[in-house]
């Protein structure tokens, strides 16, 4: 397993080599890395865990509010929920599990949030990310926004050997006709984009039965466990999705380790 804070600190290692041939040409090469950094739009991305859902939104509106006063850089947080159900603007409470008291006793938790879409839920083995970027530097609209982030959950998940694709008139990423990733997305007046995607690693697909996920009554739900047989860790999975965020949005990626990781980021090109 390849610890984040390695792959941090053997970026710096690298970095460092490149400029011992002296002290003039180290200062050159930091200047080029510096003017490289600039080109680009540099997206932090950190490692979470597994976060209540009301801790993750609190973290989310202090984070898009820094975005918005423009004192932090766009930001990608990747976690896992406890066992959640969640309904968006289109939905309402009615849409929650007939049975919400006694998944309520099992510590099952319920919130009515602003995102895009109907009701979805969230639990141990799914793979959520929250980007909180700011559109309007990268020239994007909700639309395309939206396709960003189709092009990175397919890209990541293709990378497992998994054919996905988008389906028409339908919001999320596929295979074939049952649903794998999620995508529910609120912008802000400042142009700052924040919610984002839930991704059935090894999701307890079973939690979905008693909903109608995201207000579709016709198709299914799957995972990678499911249709692989077996899955690919967290970890690998995680690399995948920051991976692939670099090539869709043509970022530079900005590692950040929280403080409750435990675990590395497989995949991940440094």
């Amino acid at each position: 397993m390849v610890n984040f804070f390695i792959l941090q600190q053997r970026a710096r290692v690298i970095r460092k080599i490149k400029g011992m041939r002296s002290v003039d040409c180290g200062a050159k090469d930091d200047f080029r890395i510096k003017k490289r950094l600039e080109a680009k739009s540099v997206l932090t991305v950190r490692w979470l865990g597994r976060v209540p859902y009301r801790k993750g939104l609190l973290m989310q509106e202090e984070i898009v509010s820094l975005r918005s006063a423009g004192k932090i850089k766009d930001t990608l947080l990747l976690l896992e929920h406890p066992h959640t159900y969640t309904v968006g603007t289109r939905g309402n409470e009615g849409c929650f599990p007939s049975c919400r008291i006694d998944l309520e006793a099992k510590g099952v938790h319920f919130h009515m949030v602003e995102r895009g879409g109907d009701v979805t839920y969230h639990g141990p083995g799914q793979l959520v990310g929250y980007p909180i970027i700011d559109l309007k530097p990268m020239g994007l609209d909700l639309i395309k926004y939206v396709r960003n982030l189709e092009d990175v959950l397919i890209l990541s998940i293709e990378s497992f050997g998994v054919k996905a694709d988008r389906l028409k008139g339908y919001p999320g990423v596929w295979v074939g006709s049952e649903k794998i990733a999620a995508i529910g997305i609120k912008v802000n007046k400042e142009g700052v984009a924040f919610h984002g995607f839930a991704l059935n690693i090894t999701t307890d697909l079973d939690f979905f039965s008693f909903i109608v996920p995201c207000g579709i009554k016709d198709k299914g739900i799957t995972s990678l466990a499911k249709i692989l047989g077996t899955s690919p860790s967290m970890d690998e999975v995680v690399g995948a999705v920051a991976e692939s965020f670099k090539k869709v949005f043509q970022v530079e990626l900005n590692l950040s380790m929280a403080a409750n990781m435990s675990s590395g980021f497989k995949g991940l090109e440094m």
